[in-house]
């Protein structure tokens, strides 16, 4: 893994955005801040609708819908998002996204259509922070490996291939291990050899981004948190009980006779925890909010450093429900400073987003959103 400097990051601003029939908003032309942009309104208006739209355009995807048609506007027959992005050098970077009812969604790089939609992740790295992040502490063991493969698929296209690699070969072997009658156990073989090759070089870089992240979210917990709890991170892997290949053929027993894997990197998990307990168990509403704010604020700090050497968007969602004065402050100081790029707030209190705006002296626009509508306002 190359880590860079903070210092030399390059950056990706969104300068112009383009919506037409995304989830609730009809139509909307935003001119943005190249440091700071705020939408205040009640809730359900679609503030949260907007930052997914600009992540849309990022990862090929919603952040919150898995079926792609769930994202346009009902009663109608087609979506349109279109962003205009400037790098260091002013070059212009447009990314289109078209889709019409019933057919598959178009991605372009200037005007150029991608071949395959994963040679668009990382072009525009973005970390987003919302309350459904709650799912990292609540959710299961798959909520914790997605955290790893969004951040990780942003800089190693690699790891993208062999994560798909892997979760082809497991399907088929899931499948050979549902057949009533005797697998093909030559076939299986191959899907177990896929399987583990595939698995091994995920791991290492699971692993490695791991040991890199800790260090990063430790000092931004603490710094939110004014030193008052430790927390850590435990990478928890069937790849640490030997080689994998060994692993996952030492129990085909047992995955035949409940007809599916049970060893692989598809059971990866991270442990959570703070002073040393699972936060899941031991953690309040305030820290456990706080423990996922610091862990996606590390990861923008992460990707800053990568080999795309490139200054994350920072999208974030209400974050500040749920925290007390005294966290709330710390959290407005971290992030008006000058190591966070291009950033979207959103949040129903106006007092939260005037607290920052008086703390950052920076070049920030201000939005109302109500019922679809954005407007900026002065």
């Amino acid at each position: 893994m190359n880590i860079k400097s903070p210092n030399f990051a390059s950056t990706m601003l969104l300068e112009k955005l383009s919506i037409i029939n995304f989830k609730n908003i009809e139509s909307a032309d935003l001119q943005l801040s190249p440091k700071l942009n705020c939408l205040i309104g009640s809730n359900g208006e679609g503030k949260t609708n907007l930052l997914d739209a600009i992540y849309y355009l990022s990862f090929c995807r919603s952040a919150f819908n898995p079926i792609d048609s769930q994202v346009m506007k009902h009663d109608t027959d087609f979506m349109v998002l279109d962003g205009r992005y400037l790098n260091d050098a002013a070059e212009v970077e447009e990314v289109y996204c078209g889709m019409k009812r019933g057919q598959r969604k178009r991605f372009k790089r200037n005007k150029k259509d991608y071949k395959r939609l994963v040679e668009h992740i990382g072009l525009v790295p973005l970390v987003f922070v919302s309350p459904a992040d709650s799912i990292l502490i609540d959710g299961g063991s798959d909520e914790r490996r997605r955290l790893m493969d969004i951040v990780i698929s942003q800089y190693d296209h690699n790891y993208v291939e062999a994560l798909m690699a892997y979760n082809k070969a497991l399907q088929q072997r899931n499948a050979l291990l549902k057949m009533e009658a005797e697998p093909d156990m030559q076939l299986m073989e191959i899907w177990e050899q896929q399987m583990a090759d595939n698995g091994e070089l995920v791991f290492q870089k699971r692993d490695a981004f791991i040991r890199e992240l800790i260090p990063l979210f430790q000092q931004i917990y603490q710094s939110i948190s004014e030193n008052k709890e430790t927390v850590s991170l435990n990478y928890v892997s069937h790849c640490r009980r030997g080689r994998l290949l060994d692993v996952i053929q030492r129990d085909r027993f047992k995955d035949r006779a409940v007809g599916y894997s049970l060893h692989g990197i598809h059971r990866d998990d991270i442990e959570m925890l703070l002073g040393g307990y699972h936060i899941k168990r031991e953690g309040s509403q305030g820290q456990n909010k706080t423990f996922v704010l610091a862990l996606k604020l590390a990861q923008f700090d992460f990707l800053k450093r990568t080999s795309s050497n490139t200054v994350p968007l920072l999208l974030l969602d209400d974050i500040f429900d749920k925290l007390d004065t005294r966290r709330v402050e710390q959290i407005v100081k971290l992030v008006s400073g000058d190591s966070y790029g291009q950033i979207f707030m959103t949040d129903t209190n106006r007092d939260h987003l005037d607290q920052i705006l008086q703390s950052s002296h920076c070049d920030y626009k201000l939005f109302s959103v109500e019922n679809g509508e954005i407007t900026e306002k002065a």
